[in-house]
């Protein structure tokens, strides 16, 4: 394996996976954004993907406005759905590593304990059923895709839940959060970390395949993930508890979203960092 497409540069994660590339300079990286390869017109990749000629394709792109989701059907469908059964046809095609990412939002919500990789789908909402329909035609398409489902994703780059509370929490006197959410956080950086020790696993002929959860350890609510945020930042903001039906949003959220990781941690012997600690890591950076 020598070069390794990474799509969604701009991203979380792409951005992650482009600060960690000089750690690995036995890898080529092509990182493209949505300038070079549009996941919104699938029929574009075939292409676009053998004129860049990888070894293993890095899909970190995803439409992830889960609101906006319930209204733009059709974009997210291209690019959650119909994009990622194109990459994995490629891939397949090609006789090369597929690794895309999925998310918490395919499950109901409704369980009392983490969801691991086989639990049954059933997501809540337009977005959640994306994902799900992508992760059932990339495998059909490619049966050694491997899809690895996140949650909760925080980074120093892009937007995300810990930069907004921290804008939010200097402009405004009170803030209403919602704490009958409970899932894992993840620090983008964290979940690329990962993601390049399984491209060396597999470079090393380690059977990798299927479906995977990374998530920080430990689990909370976006209630108490906020007032860490405030903790750490040293900020006084009013920080009040409220319930899902209080802030109604067009897309339904589940309210128990804790992804089971043993089998990632297990299968790369890797240890995951508690999502306090990696929070605390970001905001430093972010200062």
């Amino acid at each position: 394996m020598r070069k390794i497409l990474v799509t969604g540069a701009n991203g979380q994660l792409g951005w992650e996976l482009g600060q960690l590339a000089a750690s690995y300079p036995q890898y080529e990286f092509v990182f493209t954004d949505r300038s070079v390869l549009d996941l919104s017109k699938p029929d574009t990749l075939d292409a676009i993907i053998n004129n860049i000629a990888p070894d293993a394709i890095i899909n970190t792109a995803a439409y992830t406005a889960v609101d906006k989701a319930e209204s733009e059907k059709e974009l997210a469908q291209a690019v959650n759905v119909q994009s990622v059964e194109k990459m994995a046809a490629i891939a397949h095609q090609r006789k090369i590593p597929f690794i895309t990412f999925s998310t918490d939002y395919v499950f109901t919500g409704n369980a009392t304990t983490p969801y691991t990789t086989d639990t049954a789908l059933a997501p809540l909402n337009f977005y959640g059923s994306t994902k799900a329909d992508g992760e059932r035609l990339a495998i059909a398409a490619n049966p050694n895709t491997i899809i690895i489902r996140t949650s909760w994703v925080f980074s120093t780059h892009g937007n995300n839940f810990v930069k907004s509370m921290i804008r939010f929490m200097k402009e405004r006197d009170v803030l209403n959060i919602v704490s009958d959410q409970k899932g894992r956080p993840t620090y983008a950086k964290d979940l690329a970390d990962a993601t390049m020790k399984m491209i060396v696993a597999l470079d090393n002929g380690q059977a990798i395949k299927g479906i995977y959860h990374y998530a920080n350890k430990g689990e909370t609510t976006w209630y108490e993930y906020c007032k860490k945020i405030q903790s750490i930042v040293g900020l006084t903001c009013q920080v009040n508890s409220i319930l899902t039906v209080d802030f109604p949003t067009p897309a339904k959220r589940p309210g128990y979203s804790v992804l089971d990781t043993d089998k990632i941690e297990k299968e790369l012997s890797i240890t995951i960092p508690h999502w306090e600690n990696s929070l605390v890591e970001c905001i430093n950076k972010l200062s």
